[in-house]
């Protein structure tokens, strides 16, 4: 605990240093326009956080760095997002944790199903020096990683039936993000597991050719779900974190001055994400319900974990020695 308390403290000096850099810093800079991408809606909280992170960065550089930012998937799916920054076609995006681990393994840790008890426990690992080693090893990968806003708590939902145990999912058809832990789990719990990117999720519920779904309450709300699936699990059986990423090529062309503010607003933007999603999550259920959709409070958590026990015989190892620490962080 007292390594983590003193690494946190050397992360809040080096953002209070980013913090403190002074607007002048930026009078000779050249002005540059950043496009920052991203899969989802404007109503959606990637949208609330890339608005936030938007309006901090053309401030505190006095409009020097622009940022444009481009919803809905308008530039392509994840996947594509990703791939366009390592080579420079794209900027920078605030992007799914699950597609960011195909392209560094070892970041898909943090989507163990049930790893973390409470956001405030994801948000203690995340920003503290387990979070940030990983941020930095995407530069392994061609990629820089800000910070990390949030995805949030994944719930169920489906077109079928009520789902309180696991039995309940036994030969469903459920989207799962391309990511094999999230296919383990999900086989594991008696589903077909279906992998594919979000954009051609939202068609296959509407043509019923899947039957299912696994997502946050805000993504459940803002796609308006209930259209299609009638049922919706609480299930919370994964905290899925989301990332401000921005591609090498394009961060090792700013000025050091830029990228910390770049970090520090990326940071800032992440955490009024967290608050934002908290804060409407209330309301979004209770329009849910309105809306017709019938909500399982209280599943049988104690049956969902011990049918993915197996995901972690699989992949505990998988991970090098990151669950443990994790772990260890959490007691």
């Amino acid at each position: 605990m007292i390594r983590f308390i003193r690494s946190k403290l050397a992360f809040l000096a080096a953002l209070t240093v980013a913090a403190g850099v002074q607007a002048s810093e930026f009078t000779d800079m050249d002005p540059v326009t950043l496009r920052l991408a991203h899969v989802v809606n404007e109503q959606d909280g990637f949208h609330i956080a890339a608005k936030k992170f938007e309006a901090l960065v053309e401030a505190r550089t006095e409009g020097k760095v622009d940022i444009e930012i481009y919803p809905n998937a308008s530039l392509g799916d994840e996947r594509t997002l990703l791939e366009g920054m390592q080579i420079g076609t794209v900027d920078m995006g605030v992007i799914t944790n699950g597609p960011v681990a195909n392209f560094l393994e070892d970041i898909a840790v943090f989507e163990l199903p049930f790893l973390f008890p409470s956001p405030e426990a994801a948000y203690e690992v995340l920003d503290g020096p387990i979070g940030q080693e990983l941020l930095d090893r995407l530069a392994e990968v061609n990629l820089k990683g800000l910070a990390y806003a949030e995805r949030g708590f994944r719930n169920l939902t489906n077109s079928e039936h009520p789902v309180e145990r696991p039995e309940d999912i036994d030969g469903l058809r459920i989207r799962v993000m391309e990511n094999p832990v999230y296919v383990d789990t999900f086989r594991e719990l008696g589903a077909n597991a279906v992998p594919m990117a979000w954009t051609e999720a939202l068609t296959a519920m509407q043509q019923g050719t899947i039957d299912g779904q696994e997502n946050p309450v805000n993504v459940i709300h803002s796609f308006k779900l209930y259209e299609t699936q009638d049922f919706m699990t609480m299930s919370r059986h994964t905290y899925a974190p989301a990332i401000f990423v921005i591609g090498i090529p394009v961060w090792s062309n700013l000025p050091e001055a830029a990228q910390q503010v770049l970090k520090q607003a990326a940071q800032e933007a992440a955490e009024h994400e967290r608050r934002v999603n908290a804060e409407m999550e209330v309301e979004q259920l209770a329009e849910l319900r309105e809306a017709g959709m019938q909500i399982v409070e209280e599943p049988d958590i104690t049956a969902f974990q011990a049918a993915v026990v197996p995901v972690y015989e699989k992949y505990g190892e998988q991970f090098g020695d990151y669950l443990p620490r994790i772990q260890e962080a959490l007691k």
